[in-house]
């Protein structure tokens, strides 16, 4: 009884963790959609070319969503969390200002955690799972 209670609570907390990480990248490709000249405007500030912001948008939403659902789980928090590396050392380098370093240090924590998910997986409560029971059906 007791195992299953802790099967259950871990099962739980993977889907929250890949949710929450999920909806960070899903809610700022978000906000790029709706802002995309004033986030154009920025990449340019930090010379990153504005026509890669496309590019920064599917990935951010696409990607996105297939960690939110588990598919591809491992593949899908390393790239996100390589692509929270690279944000980090582009957008946060003036850490004299406090914002920054916060900024900075929520994305490498962001990088964090989505290395634990790329290592451990999506969970029984993903589409990979589900994938991998079809599989030992057929």
């Amino acid at each position: 009884m007791i195992e299953q209670r802790g099967r259950i609570l871990y099962d739980a907390a993977q889907l929250i963790g890949r949710v929450l990480l999920a909806q960070i990248f899903i809610i700022a490709a978000i906000n790029k959609i709706l802002g995309y000249t004033g986030t154009a405007h920025y990449m340019t500030a930090y010379g990153v070319p504005s026509v890669l912001l496309p590019l920064v948008i599917v990935l951010e939403l696409g990607v996105g969503v297939a960690l939110l659902f588990g598919w591809h789980t491992q593949l899908a928090a390393l790239i996100l969390a390589l692509f929270s590396l690279v944000a980090a050392v582009i957008f946060h380098q003036q850490i004299a200002e406090p914002i920054q370093l916060v900024l900075l240090m929520s994305d490498l924590a962001f990088a964090g955690g989505l290395l634990v998910v790329s290592a451990v997986g999506g969970g029984r409560l993903s589409l990979d799972a589900r994938r991998e029971r079809v599989k030992k059906v057929v």
